[in-house]
């Protein structure tokens, strides 16, 4: 009987003894990293473009003067365009990555008479928001917009200008 009582002390004693370290008891990977660098975003604006409102009366009460994006000029209110007015949207260019998507912020602006005391008329811009850019890296767009006259502005060029600002989506 002594032999079993032997055996069950010494699986005890091996089940509670300490494990020892063995080779295998670390290891070590690389992991992996990527990056991706882009051309930059570069906005162009088109020489001898401008978001013309075109020729005007203001009346007494005024109203507002519309361009649209494709450049087709209206007029509300008191506001009356003159014969042989040419409206027009303001038009950009944009190089950058080749198809990537990108977003399109304007600014709204004034324009003023420049006189020793300026007359001022706001303006609000519309802008299509997003766009991607084509194979080649290129796209351009278009900025109309909502001129409003107080009425009764003095007659004379009205001059000004609104931000522009475009970025990767």
């Amino acid at each position: 009987m002594k032999k079993f009582a032997i055996l069950p002390v010494i699986a005890l004693a091996a089940i509670s003894a300490p494990a020892f370290a063995a080779p295998g008891d670390s290891d070590s990977e690389n992991g992996a990293a990527t990056a991706e660098v882009v051309a930059p975003i570069t906005l162009t604006h088109v020489t001898g473009a401008v978001l013309d409102f075109g020729t005007f009366t203001t009346g007494d009460t005024g109203g507002t003067v519309v361009v649209t994006r494709g450049g087709n000029g209206s007029a509300t209110g008191d506001v009356t365009l003159v014969q042989g007015s040419l409206e027009a949207a303001d038009q950009f260019t944009v190089e950058g990555d080749p198809g990537r998507r990108f977003s399109i912020t304007t600014g709204a602006g004034s324009v003023s008479n420049g006189a020793p005391t300026p007359v001022t008329m706001a303006f609000t811009t519309n802008a299509r928001g997003n766009h991607t850019l084509d194979a080649s890296g290129d796209a351009s767009f278009s900025v109309g917009g909502t001129l409003t006259v107080a009425g009764g502005e003095p007659a004379g060029v009205y001059t000004g200008s609104y931000a522009v600002t475009v970025a990767y989506n």
